[in-house]
């Protein structure tokens, strides 16, 4: 848990709730915050079982999977190619493109560009082509009176590339998938505009309709494109897939969107993943139990 990505502080929430109840359960657990040394503390170690809290760059796009495997450790979640591919949303795209998975058109651009023009008609979403949990998104409305001058202040976060993708409106929707199944389809509802990092993670940061109250064929597509997103990537495990539905009375087309797939789902007290498991009859306990008896290398 922890590490040094963006998402250093969630992983270590996640990580903590996730000790705290494998211990419950019967597990030996040691609590290691990754450094980069994390390989020579593994050998080291010699664990039965890696249970990978990481989030973000490194601990989740394929880089500490591959050391797990060189050191042939079993470890949850997906491994080296399936959390490579999910990282960069370029390339995770073009698999669900190929597995007919509907998506909102986007291209990358140089962050130059992205910064001094609207590279397509507004509103859109301007994204790091590679991290997660809604970091660094930014959304120009219709309003907007230029573009997102202030990206090239960020550049060491976001490289020389971003991503720059069609808004859908209307609901934001989340499934899990566990194992090869779709659990639920939960509805949040975010205090503020938009289901960024703050909402994602804080206290009240939004709320979860479970069941989500949508049309039963909006729900029913939500799962299948959960799988399937799951199934193309090659992920293991959980994984949860998110997705918009635009359903506004007037002006929505009805469409359901996927946005991304996260390979590493957070694992807090506010988390979608435990409660789309508890609506489906698995305790959080019963959940990372699950989890490590499912854990495996050449994943």
């Amino acid at each position: 848990m922890g590490g040094w990505s963006a998402e250093r502080e969630v992983s270590l929430a996640s990580g903590k709730a996730c000790a705290d109840a494998l211990e419950k359960v019967g597990y030996t657990v040691v609590r290691i915050d990754a450094d980069r040394n994390i390989a020579g503390v593994l050998a080291d170690l010699k664990p039965d079982v890696v249970f990978n809290a990481l989030h973000g760059k490194w601990g989740e796009d394929g880089t500490v999977q591959g050391i797990f495997e060189t050191l042939r450790l079993p470890y949850t979640h997906s491994g080296v190619l399936a959390s490579s591919l999910a990282m960069d949303k370029q390339r995770a795209k073009a698999i669900f493109k190929a597995a007919r998975i509907p998506l909102a058109e986007s291209k990358v651009v140089e962050i130059e560009r992205a910064a001094s023009e609207h590279p397509m008609p507004l509103p859109y979403v301007v994204k790091p082509v590679a991290e997660g949990s809604s970091v660094g998104i930014r959304i120009l409305e219709e309003s907007a009176n230029g573009p997102p001058a202030s990206l090239l202040d960020e550049r060491d976060f976001y490289g020389d590339e971003v991503m720059v993708e069609r808004f859908i409106h209307g609901k934001e929707l989340t499934c899990a998938v566990m194992g090869d199944v779709a659990l639920g389809v939960i509805d949040i509802q975010p205090a503020v505009s938009f289901y960024d990092y703050k909402a994602k993670y804080e206290e009240g940061g939004s709320v979860h309709i479970l069941p989500a109250d949508i049309p039963d064929d909006v729900y029913q597509s939500v799962q299948k494109y959960a799988v399937a997103a799951h199934r193309a990537l090659g992920c293991r495990g959980v994984s949860r897939a998110d997705f918009r539905y635009d359903d506004r009375r007037d002006l929505g087309t009805g469409e359901v969107i996927m946005l991304e797939v996260n390979t590493q789902p957070g694992m807090t007290a506010t988390s979608l993943v435990p409660e789309l498991a508890e609506h489906a009859g698995h305790s959080f306990q019963e959940l990372l139990d699950w989890m490590v008896q499912d854990a495996s290398c050449d994943r």
